[in-house]
């Protein structure tokens, strides 16, 4: 029965997930980059002064309380559940070492002076998506409610960021900021409310500096297509470099120039290398721009937004979200017009809600 959920501790659901890596509240934002480096993925391509990068890492923190939160490993699932539905989006839990007792005493020992450990203890990080995912396990539990489409659950949000396809990129950075501390994106829609696609904080992530031009000068769905497929199109960075010499803006147009040249030298290489070769292989350079690249050389996500129907079912919905590592659907109608959007918490909002029925 779904009343088993309630007896499901924090530690089950941390069972393979890898330790977080750690780092001083005195550190720096460099040193906290290095370690961004040194992970599997890694979305930094930072063209900052050096003052900025000197500043404490406390500095960039978000100010937003409650977004992460710490809990013990016997603490319920339902607590988790009722945390995310708050507003905190990531869970912290102390890796039990008891679970480590076939690892010798002088591995744990080396282990705990690495980065990943703080005073000796190793956490892992938890998300609404992890939540989802070991719902999803044993969703036959909460039967009929995974058949039951999303429409009549009423879990449909119809409170979206939004912009017009035409509208210049640039006033859609408010609501890019927003949909990153809600783990959302922003809709673009066209003259008739047709959904056309998403400008996704999550994608700017992944791109290099040229795409602060590409805000700067762009419409929102030229941005679309500037950040979507790897690279922008030529014809686009043409664009971006004509008007940024109408704006006069010299010193952009230069950075511009240099950072859109050196993307231009990786793809020639890629284009005549082996289609046998790894496509993570880059060519390797030197000096300021050695990062630079249109997306990040270990991770592309590609910008086309998913989206449901408001017909569509609950399990559906939940395992689509999960197949394309995002925390939301948007739902669109059959002549793609924008109806709203469902996020994992709004899933978890309905999983709760049952819960408390039984």
């Amino acid at each position: 029965m779904a009343v088993s959920f309630l007896t499901h501790e924090l530690s089950e659901l941390c069972l393979g997930k890898p330790p977080l890596k750690s780092i001083s509240t005195s550190a720096t934002v460099v040193e906290a980059i290095e370690v961004l480096r040194s992970s599997d993925e890694s979305f930094e391509n930072l063209l900052s002064p050096s003052s900025a990068l000197k500043a404490s890492i406390v500095n960039v923190l978000p100010k937003v309380h409650g977004l992460v939160v710490h809990l013990e490993p016997s603490s319920s699932l339902l607590e988790a559940i009722d945390l995310i539905l708050q507003g905190a989006q990531n869970i912290v839990v102390p890796i039990l070492q008891t679970k480590r007792s076939g690892i010798s005493r002088r591995k744990q020992l080396l282990k705990s002076s690495t980065i990943n450990s703080h005073n000796g203890a190793e956490f892992c990080w938890l998300t609404q998506e992890d939540v989802i995912r070991f719902l999803l396990g044993s969703i036959g539990l909460f039967t009929p409610l995974p058949a039951c489409s999303i429409d009549s659950l009423d879990i449909i949000s119809s409170d979206v960021l939004a912009i017009d396809y035409y509208s210049p990129a640039s006033s859609a950075v408010e609501a890019i900021s927003k949909s990153l501390a809600q783990q959302t994106s922003v809709a673009v829609v066209d003259s008739d409310g047709e959904f056309v696609g998403e400008i996704s904080p999550f994608t700017l992530a992944c791109c290099d500096e040229t795409v602060a031009a590409a805000i700067t000068t762009l419409s929102a769905g030229d941005l679309m297509a500037y950040i979507d497929c790897g690279g922008p199109p030529e014809d686009l960075v043409r664009l971006v470099k004509a008007r940024l010499n109408e704006k006069n803006l010299e010193k952009l147009l230069q950075e511009f120039t240099i950072l859109t040249s050196l993307t231009g030298d990786v793809s020639a290489s890629s284009s005549s290398s082996s289609d046998e070769e790894s496509p993570s292989r880059t060519s390797t350079r030197s000096g300021k721009y050695a990062r630079s690249s249109s997306y990040s050389a270990r991770f592309v996500r590609k910008a086309e937004a998913i989206v449901c129907h408001p017909k569509s079912s609950l399990i559906a919905v939940m395992i689509q979200a999960i197949a394309h590592r995002v925390n939301y659907l948007w739902v669109i109608e059959d002549d793609c017009s924008l109806v709203g959007i469902v996020t994992f918490s709004n899933i978890l909002n309905v999983f709760r809600e049952h819960l408390e029925t039984i």
